[in-house]
């Protein structure tokens, strides 16, 4: 098994086996690798995954839980959900923020459920007024500081369904300028210009475009 945590645009593989994909990043010269869990080896990784000369990294150790505990300590830990949203025409709700394309999401508020979070956050960005929440999809991980504290978001993802002519509205103060629906056979344009983590929540929906 494996866990992804992006910095930046870069992957950290926090891994309890070395598969295809893994193996391959190993060799290369900007991929960092450490197989021994320390504490000195875990403030080297996350210090070496803040370098923009390393394209990734594969932490190795056979107790996957026990890895993700030590490098989950070093940082403060953000739940946020949101969802990849289908309308009746099998098309694909999108957000414009910050100059790339972008899924619905947001912060967990204190006393709701990762799934009431996930529902409200795409309403309150989209504009939407019906969801229906149907299944979870993924979690992706990636980190960022803000005010000088190191933060990792867990990001919740689920599947959902809307119908009906409803009205899209950009959420202004989110920095949300467009909102647009993209067929299956359109998401060449998103892929071009998303986040990586983007791109994971595609393909564990199926839409890959391999």
């Amino acid at each position: 098994m494996l866990l992804k945590i992006y910095f930046g645009d870069n992957p950290l593989f926090l891994c309890d086996q070395i598969d295809q994909e893994v193996g391959k990043l190993i060799h290369r010269d900007d991929a960092i690798f450490i197989d021994e869990l320390s504490t000195p080896a875990v403030n080297s990784i996350i210090h070496e995954m803040s370098k923009k000369s390393v394209h990734a990294g594969v932490f190795y150790n056979d107790n996957l839980e026990k890895l993700r505990k030590a490098i989950f300590k070093k940082f403060y830990i953000i739940l946020a959900g949101g969802g990849i949203v289908k309308n009746e025409r099998n098309e694909l709700l999108f957000i414009f923020r910050r100059d790339k394309w972008d899924l619905p999401k947001g912060k967990k508020d204190n006393g709701e459920t990762v799934e009431h979070c996930a529902i409200r956050e795409v309403m309150e960005e989209t504009g939407l007024k019906y969801v229906d929440l149907n299944s979870p999809l993924t979690i992706t991980y990636h980190t960022y500081n803000e005010n000088g504290k190191f933060c990792l978001k867990e990001s919740h993802w689920f599947t959902m369904d809307t119908s009906g002519n409803q009205e899209l509205i950009p959420q202004s103060e989110e920095q949300i300028t467009e909102l647009t629906w993209f067929s299956p056979s359109s998401l060449s344009k998103v892929r071009n210009n998303t986040y990586p983590s983007v791109l994971d929540v595609l393909s564990a929906a199926g839409y890959s475009g391999k």
